[in-house]
């Protein structure tokens, strides 16, 4: 029924594109509305900020984050569900940074844990919580940044660094904030 709704309302103001910043979203907006009616071109911020750059209507500079090593987080709505792994590598390495990659990552990425809704309960039992193991594998990679593109993996993975006590040392930054930090003004 909310679907219908906001559908209904899309619809009503011509709504032709959408661009979401969390990959759930954009995973439910692309592919369950248009069998409710609502057909519209979806976007990830990630491909919308490339889409940018590559028109030319925002340009960057590395700045800050020349030569920085950066890792990439692939949310699983976005990599998996979608295959959407390039533009935010994409994006990345217009800062000038090194793009490091984590062992599971694109097709083979490892869900932050936010997507089973554990950043709403308890955890289940067992030896680790799941951010925590996709943080270790982050810091395998000896990042300054790690980057994701989704607002539910940047809370699980600033957590997961959170608990290593690597926050004085290691960044979680969403691609946006990257881009928006490096933009040539």
């Amino acid at each position: 029924m909310q679907a219908v709704t906001n559908i209904e309302v899309l619809n009503a103001y011509e709504v032709k594109t959408i661009v979401t910043a969390c990959p759930h979203c954009f995973n439910t907006i692309k592919n369950e509305y248009p069998g409710l009616g609502g057909n519209y071109k979806v976007m990830h911020h990630t491909q919308f900020l490339k889409e940018l750059l590559n028109d030319g209507r925002l340009t960057v500079e590395g700045g800050q984050f020349k030569g920085k090593r950066i890792t990439f987080h692939d949310p699983c709505y976005l990599g998996r569900a979608n295959n959407v792994y390039e533009a935010p590598r994409d994006l990345i390495r217009k800062l000038d940074a090194e793009l490091v990659e984590m062992k599971s990552c694109k097709s083979r990425g490892l869900c932050c844990g936010a997507g089973g809704a554990q950043m709403f309960k308890d955890a289940e039992p067992g030896n680790k919580e799941v951010n925590i193991e996709r943080t270790e594998q982050a810091l395998e990679t000896k990042p300054e940044i790690i980057a994701a593109g989704c607002p539910f993996c940047n809370t699980m993975m600033t957590d997961g660094v959170k608990n290593k006590e690597k926050e004085d040392q290691i960044a979680v930054m969403d691609i946006a904030e990257l881009i928006a930090n490096a933009q040539d003004l």
